[in-house]
């Protein structure tokens, strides 16, 4: 298995934070094992596309509540990103995170980390908060450093919208492996076709604030009384440009990519209330960004499924089109919602020890 002749293909779908550190962990585990092919209609530099969720993160790493293998996850990509903070991709900031009703255990499942508040430091209306250090990246520049990490580990990208499994087993080849790592695009993906999957939608503000990062914490909080979709949160991020990300909002089921002009004033209201600095006139607003984060009914979809080819449907593409005949191992990963990053690294070495069973 050391030539490149005998190598394993590897094909997989999505260039999103997940597909990419798949490849990573593959491409580090197995450095001449596989052949490896990220293929995505969407690519990592694609910055201004609504079409993946990877661009439009907040790309911190904030508990959201106990699940035995989400857990496992975190605490695997937490690790991994307080290793890289030399790289200069991590920045480690204090964050608050208060509570409106009084915290159970499974709120705070992470409770290692945490430091509780006291009383005259809660905002109105919260019965508890948290503080604790926490890793942020910058998606425009950790996407491209993943990529450039890719391509010097010789794997290929190809710019192509692929409609089915069928496709992306003609690109494997005889004994190939398909990784699923599509995001919301498993819901329509012909083959898998999940109906689990659903998007929630969130609405950020990019601000540029010079110097803020260096006094600043992160901090989240419910908007009570507002809306339960609400939620607001400013996390300073690592970047030479000094933006501050501000949030947000999590509305499940929304597929509007349209910017809401009404909850933007009612983030920014929130957000400097509670981080005065943004008020500085050398601050001022880069953007306003939608993204629907991929989520899944019952949670992330990690997993082998053994697919018999062709799945096409006949009337799509004609009896000949498809060349691929057999069976091939799918291994899926995708319907992380607003974890994508903080359980990348878990669940790539999680989905490549997947396909190293894969005989």
């Amino acid at each position: 298995m050391s030539t490149e002749g005998a190598q394993r293909h590897i094909v997989i779908l999505g260039a999103g934070v997940i597909g990419m550190t798949i490849a990573h962990v593959i491409s580090t585990r197995y450095p001449s094992k596989y052949k490896i092919t990220i293929v995505a209609r969407d690519m990592p530099e694609d910055f201004t596309s609504q079409a993946f969720a990877s661009p439009w993160a907040g790309a911190n790493w904030s508990p959201f509540g106990y699940e035995e293998n989400s857990y496992r996850r975190e605490l695997a990509t937490f690790n991994k990103f307080w290793d890289m903070q030399l790289t200069g991709l991590v920045h480690v900031v204090p964050y608050r995170i208060y509570i409106p009703a009084e915290p159970t255990e499974e709120m705070l499942y992470f409770k290692e980390l945490f430091k509780f508040l006291p009383p005259e430091e809660l905002p109105e209306g919260m019965k508890a908060g948290v503080i604790f250090d926490t890793i942020t990246v910058n998606p425009e520049q950790y996407l491209p450093w993943l990529r450039l990490q890719l391509l010097n580990f010789g794997v290929t990208f190809v710019r192509r919208k692929v409609q089915g499994l069928d496709e992306a087993a003609d690109l494997a080849g005889e004994n190939g492996i398909i990784v699923n790592a599509t995001g919301l695009g498993a819901k329509s993906l012909i083959g898998v076709e999940d109906e689990k999957v659903y998007p929630i939608r969130g609405q950020t503000i990019i601000v540029h604030a010079p110097g803020i990062k260096e006094r600043a914490e992160c901090f989240a909080l419910p908007l009570v009384g507002v809306s339960s979709d609400d939620v607001t949160y400013a996390i300073p991020r690592p970047s030479p440009d000094e933006h501050v990300l501000i949030g947000g909002t999590y509305q499940k089921h929304n597929w509007d990519t349209s910017v809401d002009f009404t909850a933007a004033q009612r983030m920014w209201d929130t957000a400097v209330k509670y981080m005065p600095a943004l008020k500085s006139e050398k601050n001022s607003v880069i953007r306003h960004n939608v993204g629907l984060r991929p989520a899944r009914e019952g949670g992330a979809r990690i997993e082998v499924e053994l697919v018999s080819f062709p799945v096409n449907r006949d009337f799509m593409y004609g009896h000949s089109a498809r060349q691929t005949r057999g069976t091939l191992s799918v291994v899926h990963a995708y319907g992380f919602g607003g974890t994508g990053y903080q359980c990348s690294w878990g669940a790539a070495e999680e989905a490549v020890d997947l396909i190293q069973s894969i005989a």
